[in-house]
């Protein structure tokens, strides 16, 4: 029975064309890498086997194969490079080594870059250089106080997608007429309190919320400006849990039914067209999709302005895609750099355009420190027992997400394994990584990369666990910019019956 490893080739994440391998009628292990075989003597592996199976001698099964390099070097170029980088053998965010973090604040613990957060900022920027365009902070992504700080700082608007974002924008020191508010369940409660406070622009997904935008503007004597959310049936080829333009999700309007929709708002007394908006899906990785999509909202651009109904700004929403493990998305200025040659060739390059880019801004700046709690030796698999979990990084539970995992220290001197990384969240469900290859003991830290989206933003106290604290990384400075959550914390708001 062969058993069979691919190997990982050190300075890089994605596989080398090489394989361990032992088999019944070849006992000895050895190498097959890009035709040639090299064979390893059965004493090389043996120590290590023994190590973690003391009772048993190396067993054949592939989940029990022991590699015999490193994941990663120093050299090793990083999703999240070059912000995040070893250093004499440590891993350093900026000019911060993660580790003193870890010992100071203790784990789990996310950091961010400010740098890089800035950085991918004024990717969008450039692209917008000398048009009339602005980024709205998708901040769904991530909605740390300091973050948003950050953002309104740098020239940002927001798109908020319920009330309790809308006033994390304002406590922040945003300002409500930079916000637009998008989302398919709005109530009205939070469409009363948006209007109140003078937001930029509802972003419309349906009839019947349209309606009821009208009838609460009415009721207020104010007027609410409005566009409408186009469903362009555009398939953005990411997971499905995140495409978002397709006639078989849930939001916006099918392209076919705007025009009526749009001729519907005209007539109603409480509302004002602005704009139209679009926004397809998260993790794109191509410039296809956005092209598509583009061309077909133009084309109800055209259908809607021969209607009398002039339409002010183009909303364009976000979903562009960073690295996780071997993804190349397209830098955002090269990105906008061809959108903007569509607009001009179909004249529409003077309009007002607005971007909501969320994850493109802040995933690859973040990093989510861990502690090793236990190292459990396994007979179909090893494990390597983390103290965060699917609470505080659900992207892989939801999505089978990759993220990539490695030490904060490369001067680790046990062997190397392939472990799946798992939190004590008590669900077989609750895991960060798996089949990866570490050199790892209980007590060292590691970091899970690309955790600056969609991770606190999404945690939860499932376990009764706190939520973890965040820092901000400025250069060799750090801020901590959310205290770790407490218990009493997570109890103050329950009662107790009488």
């Amino acid at each position: 029975m062969p058993c069979t490893l691919s190997l990982w080739s050190a300075g890089s994440l994605v596989p080398a064309r090489a394989r361990f391998t032992t088999c019944d009628s070849n006992p000895e292990p050895h190498i097959e890498s890009l035709g040639q075989r090299i064979d390893w003597p059965r004493h090389f592996f043996q120590p290590f086997f023994q190590r973690i199976h003391p009772t048993r001698t190396m067993n054949p099964s592939p989940t029990q194969a022991i590699v015999p390099q490193a994941l990663i070097t120093e050299d090793s170029r990083l999703p999240g490079a070059p912000e995040l980088h070893y250093a004499n053998g440590q891993l350093h965010l900026e000019g911060v080594r993660l580790l003193d973090l870890a010992q100071a604040l203790g784990t789990p613990l996310f950091a961010y870059s400010k740098h890089s957060m800035l950085e991918a900022l004024k990717r969008y920027q450039l692209g917008f250089e000398g048009r009339r365009a602005r980024v709205h902070y998708a901040m769904k992504a991530n909605s740390n106080l300091a973050l948003l700080q950050l953002f309104a700082r740098a020239g940002c608007g927001f798109d908020v997608v319920s009330q309790g974002e809308l006033e994390r924008v304002l406590a922040a020191g945003g300002l409500a007429k930079d916000v637009i508010f998008s989302g398919v369940g709005k109530t009205r409660g939070e469409i009363a309190r948006a209007l109140k406070e003078g937001i930029l622009c509802f972003n419309v997904e349906s009839t019947p919320e349209l309606e009821v935008i009208n009838e609460v503007a009415l009721a207020l004597g104010l007027v609410a400006p409005i566009s409408i959310r186009v469903n362009p049936n555009v398939d953005p080829k990411t997971h499905p849990y995140i495409s978002t333009g397709l006639k078989d999700n849930k939001f916006g309007v099918a392209h076919e039914e705007t025009l009526a929709l749009y001729l519907h708002a005209k007539m109603l007394k409480g509302l004002r067209i602005e704009g139209i908006d679009c926004h397809i899906g998260s993790q794109i990785t191509t410039t296809e999709p956005y092209v598509d999509a583009l061309n077909r909202v133009l084309d109800l651009v055209e259908q809607i302005e021969s209607h009398g109904m002039p339409i002010h700004h183009l909303d364009f929403g976000g979903g562009l895609g960073i690295q996780y493990k071997d993804e190349t998305a397209p830098d955002a200025n090269v990105l906008w750099k061809t959108l903007w040659r569509v607009l001009d060739a179909r004249g529409f390059g003077d309009r007002h355009v607005m971007v909501e880019p969320g994850r493109s801004l802040v995933g690859n700046a973040g990093v989510c420190l861990s502690t090793v709690q236990y190292v459990k030796p396994g007979e179909q698999k090893n494990f390597c027992i983390v103290d965060a979990a699917m609470n505080d990084l659900p992207r892989p539970a939801m999505y089978e997400a990759f993220h990539a995992i490695v030490p904060l220290s490369l001067h680790i001197p046990a062997e190397p394994a392939v472990f799946d990384v798992v939190g004590p969240v008590c669900e077989s469900g609750d895991w960060l990584g798996r089949e990866r290859t570490l050199s790892v003991a209980a007590g060292d830290v590691l970091a899970v990369l690309s955790a600056g989206a969609y991770c606190t933003s999404m945690s939860s106290n499932y376990n009764t666990r706190g939520r973890a604290a965040e820092v901000l990384i400025d250069e060799q400075q750090w801020h901590l910019i959310r205290d770790r959550e407490t218990t009493a914390d997570q109890l103050r708001l329950e009662k107790l019956l009488d």
